[in-house]
């Protein structure tokens, strides 16, 4: 550790920046997409089915293009976040669990290096499809067989929007990509 040269200051010694804690851009980057996803998630558009599109499954597909899987916890904690501020506290379990896998999935897919149109389609796809059947097993337990596949035709239209913006959003911060990656594989 470096020492201050002032014996008299009352300032506290500062470690060298090569000693710095690694995992520190991790959290930020972390801490940011989680306010993404809540503020995303939280903001939605009527679907004509009955439901809602938000864009919170976009933006999870989008960090888990850049950040890998590290998204799965900002992915599970700004949409159980956003469950709760907009009332859906029945749901926030599931939102967890789910959008944590999401995440996850896509985010593992992701990982290598520059991933192609048909990785990127392989992601994005498997993250949706455990979206959509996350949904409706969670609400067939919780309100019936009947309810769970009421639910399919908005949580399909929710997983092409997500879907589509994912790709969109992908292309235009591509080169963000390899900043992030490196803030968080030091």
């Amino acid at each position: 550790m470096k020492v201050n040269e002032n014996k008299d200051s009352n300032t506290p010694p500062t470690a060298p920046k090569s000693t710095r804690p690694r995992y520190i851009p991790a959290i930020a980057l972390s801490g940011v997409a989680t306010a993404l996803v809540f503020a995303a998630t939280t903001v939605s558009v009527p679907n004509g089915a009955g439901g809602n599109i938000n864009l919170g499954d976009g933006i999870i597909l989008l960090c888990a293009y850049i950040m890998g899987p590290w998204v799965a916890f900002p992915a599970a904690i700004g949409s159980a976040l956003s469950d709760l501020a907009l009332g859906y506290t029945a749901y926030m379990p599931a939102t967890l669990v789910i959008k944590g896998l999401l995440g996850l999935a896509a985010g593992l897919i992701l990982r290598k290096s520059e991933p192609r149109v048909l990785r990127k389609s392989i992601a994005f796809i498997t993250a949706e499809v455990i979206m959509v059947g996350g949904y409706f097993f969670y609400e067939w337990l919780l309100s019936g067989f009947s309810v769970g596949v009421a639910g399919l035709p908005g949580n399909l239209i929710q997983a092409a929007a997500a879907i589509v913006i994912a790709f969109v959003l992908t292309a235009a911060l591509h080169p963000f990509r390899a900043k992030a990656r490196d803030l968080l594989n030091p």
